[in-house]
């Protein structure tokens, strides 16, 4: 056998024992007389250590060619450490090197395969397989089974089948671009892979699955950001004969046990907030709630006062920020730059500070007495020691910037601890918006959403007054999950195609198996689809999910690896019948 324990298991019980390792030389340490090797695999580091007088000649002779990398199988006798490393597992012991062999060399790595690396992003992901090696990535990937692994069993425990549904299936034009497949056997018709199981899991209720649920890989073919990749995993649930608050407490339950068994965090009940309130508290519909500064809408204290900024905008919001009297005038000058930039696209940012001493200063004093700034203050629960800022603007756009200033105020002032966690339900969204180009509406969550069933008469009124029967789950600033209770009437789901401006005909074309499954005893049905990676990486203390992902794409959809996506023979095209110019 190759080895008798892993580089993580061994200490001070061990001492005196013979054992066989095998792993990768991590650091090689040469003191002439004495040559320590660090020998890491997954489970962690032991110290092997050759010594001249312990050591045959030839074998401390023959360990001087090893470099770092180079895969070993090292045989020897588990020995008490002198010099102790409390930042290992295996930190009493270490080995006295016996006899080894090389099973693999190694060419030197282009950077350091350490905790901290010297190698860029770009680098690090064409070598993947080895920046895997490196600490930080294992732990991401561990934590990403250990979360997968908490999620089967609690699915599994409250009666949900993991079933797979297809990846080739057919292009629908809502939602985001689909990745397209020719079909070699059918010419001319393409295959699209799947943004989502959405209509295969409804028809898994009408088929008398009573929960659902699958781990599964989707796939949009849209613009990239951090948080994105073009293959994403999705926890996919669906559930027979339930309503949105039987949704929510199941799968409100999953959370908590993952905070629980991931994290020891418990918390008792997650709070909720209406579309329509998150709008106006946060200015966003995923708001972080790890720390306070809601907006404040102040146009009945600032406007009719004769400043014209205040007077002619439709809004003046404005966050109290904690102890932001200590702010210097050049910090708030490049936050006031920073609200201007074209991608915030503010006008500016007003300012008044209320000083620890009682006394006021702001960038209006020359249109508003100290009488009427505490009084704003005071109105809102400000403190001394406080820094109000100002954004003016129409209220859409207003509230988003103010969002924007949120979120970066927390960033530069630390309070988006990670360790700290804060979910919450946004529920009571729009279920359409309207599309005055096209004359006609767009789903707000997905064409399959169920309008609240008192509001269903709006239906031929006014649609956009109508509130959809869907939630999201929201942790620390990040949607981790969307949901809804779906539309289970083949007549009103053929009427909101309608009103999202499919003709008969397209809506057939597009939808009519679904349509024509509704007829045959669909059941009241809803669920929620949870995104694996993101989830995962809020748990391991970050935001980005490529750290999180085995083999990631980069921010512009390729995996430099193995150098795809790649250009196809002309012999592959002509199977397919594609020609390209």
């Amino acid at each position: 056998m190759y080895r008798t324990h892993n580089c993580g298991s061994l200490n001070i019980k061990n001492q005196g024992e013979q054992v066989t390792l095998c792993g990768w030389v991590q650091k090689i340490r040469n003191k002439g007389f004495m040559i320590w090797i660090d020998l890491r695999d997954q489970y962690g580091i032991t110290q092997i250590v050759f010594d001249k007088e312990r050591t045959s000649l030839k074998l401390f002779e023959k360990v001087r060619e090893i470099n770092r990398e180079y895969v070993l199988k090292i045989k020897g006798t588990v020995i008490k450490r002198i010099s102790k490393n409390s930042e290992i597992k295996t930190g009493d012991i270490e080995i006295l090197a016996e006899e080894f062999e090389v099973l693999n060399i190694s060419q030197t790595p282009p950077f350091t395969l350490e905790e901290k690396t010297d190698g860029g992003e770009e680098l690090r992901m064409k070598y993947r397989y080895l920046d895997i090696r490196r600490s930080p990535i294992k732990k991401n990937l561990l934590l990403r089974s250990k979360v997968t692994q908490i999620i089967r069993e609690f699915l599994s425990e409250n009666g949900f089948i993991d079933i797979e549904t297809p990846y080739l299936i057919k292009s629908t034009p809502e939602g985001a671009r689909d990745f397209i497949v020719p079909s070699r056997v059918n010419s001319g018709k393409f295959y699209a892979l799947p943004q989502s199981p959405q209509t295969f899991k409804q028809l898994l209720m009408i088929g008398g699955i009573d929960k659902y649920y699958q781990i599964v890989k989707c796939f949009r073919d849209e613009d990239l950001r951090a948080d994105r990749q073009p293959e994403f995993t999705q926890i996919d649930c669906e559930m027979s004969f339930v309503t949105q608050e039987n949704v929510i407490n199941q799968f409100e339950k999953l959370l908590k046990t993952l905070l629980f068994k991931i994290k020891g965090i418990r918390i008792e009940k997650f709070p909720r907030l209406t579309y329509k309130e998150s709008i106006e508290k946060y200015g966003n519909d995923k708001p972080d709630l790890r720390f306070g500064m809601e907006l404040n809408n102040l146009n009945y204290l600032l406007k009719g006062n004769g400043f014209k900024i205040f007077d002619s905008n439709k809004i003046n919001l404005g966050i109290f920020v904690p102890q932001g009297s200590s702010f210097t005038r050049k910090e708030i000058d490049n936050l006031t730059s920073w609200v201007k930039a074209p991608q915030i696209g503010a006008n500016g940012l007003i300012w008044i500070k209320f000083n620890l001493d009682g006394s006021i200063k702001s960038s209006i004093d020359k249109f508003f007495n100290s009488t009427q700034l505490i009084k704003i203050f005071k109105k809102h629960n400000g403190k001394k020691g406080d820094l109000l800022l100002i954004i003016s603007g129409d209220e859409h756009s207003s509230r988003i910037q103010m969002s924007s200033l949120r979120m970066e105020l927390a960033s530069r002032l630390k309070l988006r601890d990670p360790n700290k966690f804060a979910p919450l339900w946004i529920t009571d969204f729009p279920l359409l918006e309207e599309d005055k180009e096209n004359k006609c509406f767009n789903s707000v969550h997905h064409p399959f959403t169920s309008p609240k069933s008192e509001q269903i008469n709006l239906l031929d009124s006014d649609p956009t007054k109508i509130t959809a029967n869907a939630y999201d789950l929201i942790l620390n600033g990040n949607e981790i999950g969307g949901g809804s209770i779906r539309i289970h009437d083949s007549d009103l789901q053929e009427k909101i195609l309608k009103l999202l401006g499919f003709s008969k005909k397209e809506a057939i074309s597009q939808f009519g198996f679904l349509i024509e499954a509704l007829k045959y005893g669909a059941p009241p049905h809803g669920g929620i689809a949870l995104g694996l990676d993101r989830l995962v990486a809020i748990l391991g203390g970050q935001e980005i999910i490529r750290d999180f992902i085995a083999f990631p794409k980069n921010n512009s959809g390729k995996d430099i690896m193995i150098d795809s996506p790649s250009e196809i023979d002309k012999e592959q095209l002509n199977d397919l019948n594609i020609s390209i110019d």
